[in-house]
């Protein structure tokens, strides 16, 4: 089996493409999400995948990545957050309606297992741990070359992993969670107090938010901060510093060849993952009395979801 369809399902948007054994994309095409119309969301991933399927025969199966809580069989989406889906059995409805194989997993493993294959840890034979940097926090884990995703399928979630005891009030009713912390949304929390407490060093942040501290938003912090606004710069040293000492804490329980971090907060470069790195070193005490995993930038970016949904399908 050499072709297969990737479909990477979010809040606002279905993409689809054919994916060769290799990873290579030959073609894609894109849909607006019904995120509150749970048919019509079903029968536009239907209907990508259909025409992809029509475009390339040759196609054996489709695997489809959605941002939600998946069942143990790769079948069910028991929860979405951003999508109106609850016990959604997503495989049977797509797969029935073309007529071709289809698995279902969870948007974060289906982009990690991309990076693993051919992106940024193409060279670890074993394991690895990403962390997905957006307006939350993802993740997902390989160990012996195999997704982990637990008993009920709903594993990884790393960005609930707690952090801070007593901390801020995650949305999954948690206190502390790194979420919390090292999340698009901590950033731009990061950046607005700034503002209010230091408003003398956040001129250019403020310059761009019309000078209202509230009206602050992530890709105004990653522009002060690229053009030297201190409080922006600062943020980003924030959540480095709290995403270092979380992906230290991940080499400490799993021992992995490689730590991932991708997500969109990812494309400002050394802004965040410098203070990452210096965190991460710092907090491994014992870092000289053995090897501990690389960090690297994730490399695929937005196409990770279908290209790692594609070859899961085609593994299954």
């Amino acid at each position: 089996m050499t072709l297969t369809i990737g479909v990477d399902v979010g809040g606002t948007k279905v993409a689809g493409g054919v994916v060769e054994a290799d990873g290579t994309v030959l073609t894609t095409i894109r849909r607006n999400t019904p995120a509150e119309d749970v048919a019509g969301t079903r029968d536009t991933i239907v209907e990508v995948a259909a025409e992809l399927a029509a475009a390339y025969p040759a196609a054996a199966a489709v695997g489809i990545g959605a941002a939600g809580w998946i069942d143990a069989t790769r079948s069910t989406v028991l929860f979405a957050p951003n999508i109106a889906w609850r016990d959604e059995p997503l495989r049977d409805y797509v797969s029935d309606k073309i007529g071709l194989p289809v698995i279902v997993e969870n948007d974060g493993n289906a982009a990690a297992w991309a990076e693993f294959r051919y992106g940024a840890a193409h060279d670890a034979d074993d394991s690895m741990v990403m962390f997905t940097i957006g307006t939350g926090v993802g993740g997902a884990i390989v160990l012996g070359g195999e997704l982990v995703r637990g008993t009920n399928g709903i594993a990884a979630e790393l960005g609930h992993m707690g952090l801070v005891p007593g901390g801020h009030l995650c949305g999954c009713g948690r206190l502390g969670c790194i979420e919390q912390y090292a999340s698009g949304n901590a950033l731009v929390r990061f950046a607005r107090a700034g503002a209010r407490q230091e408003p003398h060093r956040a001129q250019r942040l403020l310059g761009l938010a019309g000078g209202d501290p509230d009206r602050v938003n992530g890709p105004m912090v990653t522009a002060a901060a690229q053009e030297g606004d201190e409080v922006a710069r600062e943020a980003f040293a924030q959540l480095g510093t709290w995403l270092g000492m979380g992906l230290a804490d991940m080499v400490q329980v799993l021992d992995p060849q490689v730590l991932v971090v991708g997500g969109g907060v990812v494309d400002a470069g050394e802004l965040l993952m410098g203070p990452t790195r210096e965190s991460y070193r710092e907090s491994l005490a014992q870092r000289g009395r053995w090897p501990v995993a690389d960090l690297r930038v994730a490399k695929l970016g937005n196409g990770a979801g279908l290209v790692g949904a594609a070859d899961l399908a085609r593994r299954r």
